[in-house]
């Protein structure tokens, strides 16, 4: 019976990896696609032309300089849907990414600002301040979830909260800097010039998005290819089994919470070492959140991710542009409120047919090779 089941189970495992990849693509690009044509039956509701519409959005989006501006506003999404992912793949939904971008990039200002270090190790010394940060952060919320049971929605969600508080305290009462010309718009001390990542291209694209993509990178390699990744997926698929197995439920959720937040501290960096310089009340905000977006959207996975960054960098892109056109920019938020409730739609009710479809056709193979008047077990 146990090589009846190697000669089944093999051939169907080598087929089942492609099959899925194909249909989790399909998935997401049908919730695209579902959210672009809603959208455009709202366009057409409210008396726009949606082929209009979209012409120009792609027409404005296809430009050099919207391109560079894509890849720019992608840069931090990338990052933060990593954060969220790792927090996915351990069964763990870390909402706190916005709080914990925001303590990273805070405290980067705040310790960069007073180091003088050649640029490659102060840039170096910025990362690190920033993912010690985030981790720190994210580490509350994983104790609160190990020794009292909170569940990390809530703790999370409350610490972001927090977090904008507490920030804005130590903001004006420690780390305000007068520069003396009188500016309403008040920030930390300026980061030497040493702390600044480089233009790729000139004033269009930094180069803060290679670390991004090394960044995604790197969450490939370690929840794929390493034995704490393998441990990492099986206590989030199944926490019971793998506690059974030796694998501490506990140890993992902090450690996953830990790599999740000093991640998402880094989401806040390319804005603060390749163009504002410096934190202040003009802060990014939005990051945590579109991460989620996005980490949904590519499906957990790191090129998935990079492409659906990349989406919704350009949505941001061709907002302003459609404005001068006379189409709403408000467009652009409804074509990602769509993807996002459509891409969790889609993925449930893909998911559940090919559960059921995988599950059918592997019994149908078992029982077509079974030996006549043989019981088939499970």
């Amino acid at each position: 019976m146990n090589e009846r089941l190697k000669r089944i189970v093999n051939p169907a495992t080598q087929r089942q990896g492609l099959e899925r990849t194909l249909i989790t693509l399909a998935g997401s690009v049908s919730a695209v696609l579902i959210a672009f044509a809603i959208s455009g039956l709202l366009l057409a509701i409210t008396g726009k032309n949606p082929f209009v519409a979209y012409s120009k959005m792609f027409e404005v989006g296809t430009r050099p300089d919207k391109i560079f501006e894509t890849l720019t506003r992608a840069t931090p999404f990338i990052i933060a849907a990593v954060a969220v992912a790792i927090g996915f793949k351990m069964n763990l939904f870390n909402i706190g990414v916005e709080g914990q971008f925001l303590f990273g990039m805070f405290w980067a200002a705040v310790a960069g600002a007073y180091v003088s270090l050649p640029a490659p190790l102060h840039v170096l010394f910025c990362l690190v301040v920033g993912v010690v940060a985030g981790a720190s952060w994210a580490g509350i919320a994983a104790w609160l979830k190990v020794k009292r049971g909170v569940n990390e929605v809530i703790s999370t969600i409350m610490l972001n909260a927090l977090a904008l508080q507490v920030l804005d305290w130590l903001f004006n009462e420690y780390f305000r800097f007068d520069d003396g010309t009188g500016t309403l718009d008040v920030r930390t001390k300026k980061l030497p010039e040493s702390a600044w990542t480089p233009d790729l291209v000139k004033g269009d694209l930094n180069s803060f998005i290679i670390i991004s993509l090394l960044v995604a990178a790197g969450f490939w390699a370690l929840v794929f290819k390493t034995r704490f990744g393998f441990r990492l997926r099986a206590s989030g698929y199944n926490a019971i089994a793998a506690q059974t197995a030796g694998i501490s439920a506990n140890r993992m959720i902090v450690v996953a919470m830990l790599i999740s937040g000093g991640v998402a501290g880094l989401a806040g960096l390319p804005y603060l070492l390749g163009d504002g310089h410096s934190y202040g009340t003009t802060r990014p905000s939005g990051y945590g959140f579109t991460g989620i977006a996005v980490a949904l959207l590519g499906r957990n996975h790191p090129a998935g991710m990079v492409v659906a960054a990349v989406l919704y960098g350009f949505l941001d892109a061709v907002g302003g542009p459609l404005q001068l056109e006379g189409i709403p920019s408000s467009i652009v938020r409804v074509i990602q409120g769509i993807t996002l409730l459509s891409v969790v739609i889609v993925n449930e009710a893909v998911g559940r047919w090919y559960s059921r479809r995988t599950t059918e056709r592997a019994a149908a193979q078992l029982a077509a090779t079974a030996p006549t008047g043989e019981a088939v077990s499970a």
